[in-house]
């Protein structure tokens, strides 16, 4: 082939060649870093949400302070979310809403507001193609609940979901709750593409699902809310050693609707995410 000089190419076909060259590049995906909070809890986030965490922080103590404004005492609700070992998005999503209602109507609508971490104004945003992981989630969630001070002053109580709010959302009496759990599923199934969607791709299975909610549906089996309940531990060491709180104002605890006892507030767990990047 005869090479053509520069200035005789033509326009369309240079332009063809750069775009093939734009689209042909993968897209840059940020590095991974080690970001930690001011209490010192780090986690390996994607360095490309840094932003968007900041923001939705932002956001959420303001929401927080507005309804500060009103009078009410402001609590924190650990749930379950992700889809594994079992469980499934977006039902676990509906129970969090459940459990909100519940919490906000024994306390007193008008008295108390449960901030729920799975509603969607607390979504992270999709960027370059790549969705915010547990670690990104983890660091946003953790410098909320911390407070600007790292002693949870923004919060009056936490409550972390158990058994029993997973079994008032299916209705389960104790009676046949894996026969009506496996029930539940054949009709959920049938109308809600994202379950039958996953079932497809082999990441959730009929069994699973009973299993799941009829046996570990908790806090318990959760990374996350592991990570949670030490964050919440060490506000509360942190609070016990601060003159302007002492013992008699660390953040009350509950578990699947009761306090936890005086034991339970002071026992760290395993923890689900927290730690710095791992080098390649």
């Amino acid at each position: 082939m005869i090479p053509v000089p520069l200035g005789a190419a033509r326009p369309w076909r240079i332009a063809a060649c750069v775009a093939a060259l734009v689209f042909s590049a993968p897209a840059a995906r940020a590095a991974s870093v080690t970001e930690c909070t001011p209490s010192g809890l780090c986690y390996c986030i994607n360095a490309d949400f840094r932003d968007a965490i900041a923001e939705k922080v932002d956001y959420f103590r303001k929401a927080i302070a507005e309804q500060r404004t009103k009078g009410k005492a402001v609590g924190y609700l650990s749930v379950p979310l992700s889809t594994t070992g079992g469980g499934f998005f977006g039902v676990n999503r509906e129970v969090a809403a459940k459990v909100k209602t519940r919490v906000e109507a024994r306390l007193g609508a008008n008295s108390a507001w449960v901030l729920d971490p799975t509603a969607r104004d607390a979504d992270l945003p999709m960027l370059n193609n790549v969705r915010a992981g547990q670690g990104d989630y983890l660091l946003m969630w953790t410098r909320i609940l911390e407070g600007p001070k790292g002693l949870g002053e923004d919060f009056d109580f936490v409550y972390f979901a158990g058994p029993a709010d997973f079994a008032a959302y299916f209705g389960l009496e104790g009676r046949d709750d894996m026969d009506r759990l496996s029930a539940w599923f054949d009709e959920r199934v049938a109308q809600d593409a994202d379950l039958k969607r996953a079932v497809e791709r082999g990441t959730l299975t009929k069994s699973a699902f009973r299993n799941y909610y009829a046996l570990r549906a908790s806090v318990t089996f959760s990374a996350g809310a592991h990570d949670e309940w030490n964050v919440i531990r060490g506000i509360n060491t942190r609070r016990r050693d601060d003159k302007a709180f002492g013992m008699a104002n660390q953040l009350p605890v509950l578990f699947d609707g009761r306090a936890v006892a005086t034991g339970e507030y002071e026992q760290p767990v395993a923890a689900g995410n927290v730690g710095a990047c791992k080098a390649n």
